[in-house]
């Protein structure tokens, strides 16, 4: 029981991460400071942001519309086999000059600076059922990166899935998010 809740709480821990990413488009680790008791720090340097939050641009972006994303996520293990999300998070970002530059570090495996706040509000998020489905509604018109990870079963996770997507108002958009 208790590796299972150690796993179920470290799959809370890095999803946790993988929205904070892609609110803001920082990495899928954690940053200094937010670590769980026992849980270990991913090694390596943060990496810090080279392009500095345009505030205006995102204050042109709508939060919301009429479009939907839906899709399934899932990982092809280079051993062979598929893992699908298992209740895991997917998030929705739009696509801008300051998030292409932290998902660029995030798919290399780099961790990023945490991104502003500000980027938050302009992403969606929506949960896996047990077989990697997912669903999100009332996304404006835009580009977006769809992004997540998937838990496998030797208590790792997979590198970070993203996708580039174009959402049309009113529109439902299907994207496969594998890796």
């Amino acid at each position: 029981m208790g590796t299972r809740r150690n796993r179920r709480t470290g799959r809370v821990v890095i999803t946790a991460a993988l929205l904070l990413a892609l609110a803001g488009c920082q990495s899928v680790q954690r940053q200094i400071g937010e670590w769980l008791p026992g849980e270990e720090k991913p090694a390596g340097p943060v990496v810090r942001r080279q392009v500095p939050f345009p505030a205006e641009t995102y204050a042109a972006l709508p939060k919301s519309g009429t479009a939907a994303v839906m899709g399934r996520l899932f990982y092809q293990r280079p051993e062979g086999g598929t893992v699908y999300g298992d209740h895991e998070q997917v998030s929705i970002a739009p696509v801008t000059e300051y998030s292409a530059e932290a998902a660029s570090e995030a798919l290399a495996g780099r961790r990023v600076e945490p991104a502003d706040p500000r980027a938050r509000a302009h992403t969606h998020t929506t949960t896996t059922d047990s077989r990697g489905y997912f669903s999100a509604s009332g996304i404006p018109a835009g580009e977006f990166y769809v992004a997540g990870t998937v838990a496998l079963p030797d208590g790792g996770r997979s590198p970070f899935i993203l996708k580039q997507i174009r959402v049309g108002e009113g529109s439902t958009v299907e994207v496969e998010l594998s890796r």
